[in-house]
């Protein structure tokens, strides 16, 4: 069956604002009022819609509207256009200010709490001219914005397939097991990830590389993970450990301040995959501005400070 087409020079940006308006709010009054639309012109507008669409977006009820499973489409691709316009309409206000370039930087929540902010801060004094646009993502959520071009520089941990990309070295991290000060298990010595099976554990959501390492080491020791919680955030998963809801594995750097405020202990871990490589990306062709943030962040710790040394001479 041949695809309907559509005209879309019909779906003008104030009657797309309007019906994801309609639909969020559920009422077409409260959306012309938004809109700063008479309440007449705004019906006008979601009925014209409709018929460029050929099937209703509403279903009007005495109480407002509710959305049809076509309004849903609708809304969902007309957010994601108006998010895209106004990422327009802030790329040349920034041009007129002096912005020469938009860069989207995504990446894993182990460099973003660890390593990248004083980076950042860093590569916008060298380079005033470039806006870093940061996204955090689970690291093979960060593979898949480089893949899909959502994003032009990625940094991330080591794992996912990297085929097609460009990628090199950007820091080296330690995991160590986090727990409760007074927990069974506390200690000093480096314990196997295999031998706390039998325990609850917190994590980051699916897609983090740790989870990954996880779930591998108890499929190969032929036993389940007890996965009780997930959650986004460092912060998040020491305060669960600390309501004592689970233990957890997480960057040494990243975790020691949390742990000092928080009273938790945390132990050595094994595993080889506790010492773990994150690595900076881009596409195979990057523009010039992403292989330059790309080549910063590349650098060895020790090059960046003595490039922060030599700027405050």
């Amino acid at each position: 069956m041949a695809r309907r087409g559509y005209n879309l020079a019909r779906f003008d940006w104030v009657s797309i604002r309007l019906a994801v308006a309609c639909a969020q709010g559920g009422s077409l009054t409260a959306a012309a009022r938004e809109s700063h639309l008479a309440l007449a012109a705004a019906s006008r507008r979601i009925k014209d819609l409709e018929d460029a669409v050929g099937e209703p977006l509403f279903e009007r009820h005495a109480r407002g509207l509710a959305v049809t499973a076509a309004g849903r489409v609708f809304v969902r691709h007309g957010l994601a256009l108006l998010q895209t316009l106004d990422q327009l309409g802030g790329e040349l206000a920034d041009l007129r200010q002096g912005i020469a370039r938009h860069v989207r930087l995504c990446a894993s929540t182990a460099a973003i709490n660890q390593f990248l902010p004083p980076l950042l801060a860093d590569y916008a004094g060298r380079e005033p001219q470039v806006r870093i646009d940061l996204e955090e993502q689970v690291s093979e959520g960060v593979v898949a914005a480089l893949r899909d071009g959502r994003a032009d520089v990625g940094v991330f941990v080591e794992g996912p397939d990297i085929q097609g990309l460009s990628a090199g070295l950007f820091r080296r991290a330690e995991l160590v097991i986090v727990l409760p000060a007074r927990h069974a298990l506390a200690g000093k010595t480096p314990l196997a990830f295999a031998d706390a099976l039998d325990q609850d554990w917190i994590s980051l959501n699916t897609g983090a590389a740790m989870l990954t390492q996880q779930q591998r080491t108890a499929l190969a020791a032929n036993k389940p993970l007890r996965l009780r919680m997930q959650v986004r955030s460092f912060d998040a998963v020491c305060h669960l450990v600390a309501s004592g809801l689970g233990l957890a594995v997480l960057p040494k750097a990243a975790a020691l301040p949390i742990i000092r405020a928080t009273g938790l202990g945390w132990r050595p871990l094994a595993d080889a995959w506790a010492q773990r490589r994150l690595l900076v990306a881009t596409a195979a062709s990057p523009e010039p501005a992403a292989q330059a943030l790309a080549a910063f962040l590349a650098q060895q710790p020790s090059q960046n400070a003595k490039g922060r040394r030599r700027s405050r001479q």
